[in-house]
């Protein structure tokens, strides 16, 4: 259990560090903004209860909000992501159901199951994201746009992370 909640802290601490101190400085005409923060509530275990995830949703987009000074968008955005997950994952659950003990990935359930997982996600938790941030629809297209250029760029960056996971 501690060995658990060791590597889960790590794995926050350094997915926020990449997200603040690298990726948040990247962006491509303001139309690219990659979140690999995401990655951390896509991996938690699927025994994970309902209100803990929700609670380490807002513990993430908090940080996220902190550092970034952002008033609540990332905090909003991730929160709405946990309370999707279980739904998302029933949504792409294997016939044979999740097996005890596994967790979210590449290795575990397969490379198209796991694209297919973290696209939906992502992809909800960035529409849910930059609407919100602009908050008008008179820039639908245009935040469109940046919503699937970012999660295609979002989902390349978690692939490499899952990949060198998986090396290991």
């Amino acid at each position: 259990m501690l060995n658990t909640i060791l590597k889960y802290t790590g794995l926050f601490i350094l997915l926020l560090a990449i997200q603040l101190l690298l990726l948040n400085n990247i962006q491509f005409s303001g139309f690219v903004n990659p979140y690999i923060y995401i990655l951390f509530i896509l991996l938690l275990p699927f025994e994970t209860p309902s209100w803990l995830l929700l609670i380490l949703s807002f513990a993430t987009g908090m940080v996220m909000d902190i550092s970034s000074v952002t008033h609540g968008l990332h905090t909003s955005a991730t929160v709405f992501a946990g309370f999707l997950r279980p739904y998302v994952l029933n949504f792409v659950a294997p016939h044979e159901g999740y097996e005890q003990g596994d967790l979210p990935g590449i290795k575990a359930y397969g490379f198209r199951w796991f694209i297919t997982y973290v696209i939906i996600i992502v992809a909800l938790h960035h529409f849910f994201l930059f609407y919100i941030e602009v908050f008008k629809f008179e820039y639908f297209f245009r935040t469109l746009l940046r919503v699937l250029l970012s999660t295609g760029f979002t989902l390349m960056f978690i692939v490499i992370v899952q990949s060198v996971i998986i090396r290991r």
